[in-house]
């Protein structure tokens, strides 16, 4: 399908030169997230995937396979995989966090329960599994099960620093990689070896996911505190309610004065949070230009992931990869 020049924004473009694949990724979503036996699976499962999100990590794993050539069929397995594990993640990141919204819409263990949401997420993990197995590629397995295994390690390891105000710029990183850009750098990097691309190629498209995901993520932590609640689906302080010690604060307690830090221990170690908090943390953000320092970082993740696919051939979904690490961090512009 040939790209669409009306659409606004690079996700919408890659999402116009990919609808139809995308279309028979859907389709595959939804055959193997029903359930003969427990109802309660698809209509979890449906709550969720058909919430609206943009769906970039599958699109990420078909652009990077047509960006390399393939002709075959299973990028459309690689890509639903791509997405359960999301959708796996997402149901249970939202107990994890008690957490009432998602992309706008009440979560599932708000709708259903805890027990509904944990349960689903791994029937989805299971899903996964045998999608990836029917590519038969060894390796493709390898990325994604480390994958995997690498998201679950940076879910815990936010739990023990997340509320640590002992926690550095270098930990958070370490969370990052593991929460989210893991899957992004999978999702980018199953594309290339399904496609049987030069390994320089595929380290590149790793690097790429890598980068993309950091500043995706960074964003995220950012818009918390200075988003619109209506477009990011989330209320301004989420996380600060939440006690995560995400890099806005991070940088602030580096260069909070004894006074502050009390603040910050009172609020984030301890969760003693009263009336006005947030304001009073905003305000901190911006006395010591934490804010500010965030959204250079995530500019500079943003050209970390440009500079990555510079070095792969000229083709119209190298520009659109471009144009979409710009767009992630457009959102804080």
């Amino acid at each position: 399908m040939s790209l669409d020049k009306t659409a606004s924004k690079p996700h919408e473009q890659l999402a116009d030169h990919l609808a139809d694949s995308m279309e028979s990724v859907n389709a595959l979503i939804r055959t193997r997230m029903a359930s003969r036996h427990a109802p309660r699976i698809p209509e979890v499962t449906a709550h969720l995937v058909e919430a609206g999100g943009k769906r970039l990590r599958p699109m990420l794993t078909l652009a990077t396979a047509e960006l390399c050539g393939y002709e075959g069929d299973h990028h459309l397995r690689l890509a639903a995989t791509v997405e359960f594990i999301h959708t796996a993640t997402l149901l249970h990141d939202d107990v994890v966090d008690e957490s009432g919204q998602r992309r706008g819409r009440p979560t599932a263990n708000l709708l259903w329960d805890n027990k509904s949401s944990v349960l689903v997420g791994d029937y989805l993990f299971s899903r996964s599994f045998q999608l990836m197995v029917e590519t038969e590629n060894l390796r493709v397995l390898d990325i994604l099960a480390n994958a995997s295994a690498t998201i679950a390690e940076g879910e815990v390891l936010q739990l023990t620093a997340a509320q640590d105000l002992a926690t550095d710029e270098a930990i958070y990183l370490q969370v990052v990689r593991g929460k989210t850009a893991a899957l992004f750098s999978a999702a980018c990097q199953v594309g290339g070896v399904i496609a049987g691309a030069q390994e320089e190629r595929v380290q590149a498209l790793y690097d790429y996911g890598d980068a993309l995901g950091v500043a995706f993520q960074i964003v995220d932590d950012l818009l918390d505190y200075q988003g619109d609640a209506q477009s990011t689906g989330k209320n301004v302080g989420d996380d600060f309610r939440e006690r995560k010690l995400t890099l806005p604060v991070i940088k602030a307690v580096a260069r909070a004065d004894g006074e502050e830090r009390a603040f910050w221990s009172r609020t984030i170690e301890k969760g003693r949070q009263e009336e006005g908090d947030l304001q009073h943390a905003i305000a901190l953000l911006h006395k010591h230009g934490a804010l500010d320092a965030t959204r250079e970082d995530a500019l500079a993740w943003a050209e970390r992931a440009k500079t990555a696919i510079r070095t792969l051939p000229a083709h119209p979904l190298r520009q659109m990869l471009t144009d979409l690490a710009d767009y992630v961090v457009a959102r804080i512009n």
